[in-house]
């Protein structure tokens, strides 16, 4: 299931590395974001 998740998540949302992303700037929504991509990423490399 999270291996579905987390190629849905690389797919759908955006990618803030790529983008060069500072965390100290940036915004609630985007730390969201990252800790849900995060979240699934490590679920899913455990399984």
């Amino acid at each position: 299931m999270y291996k579905i998740l987390a190629k849905l998540n690389k797919a759908l949302l955006p990618s803030f590395t790529k983008q060069r992303l500072d965390l100290s700037k940036a915004k609630k929504w985007q730390l969201a974001i990252i800790a849900w991509r995060f979240y699934v990423t490590k679920k899913a490399l455990r399984n």
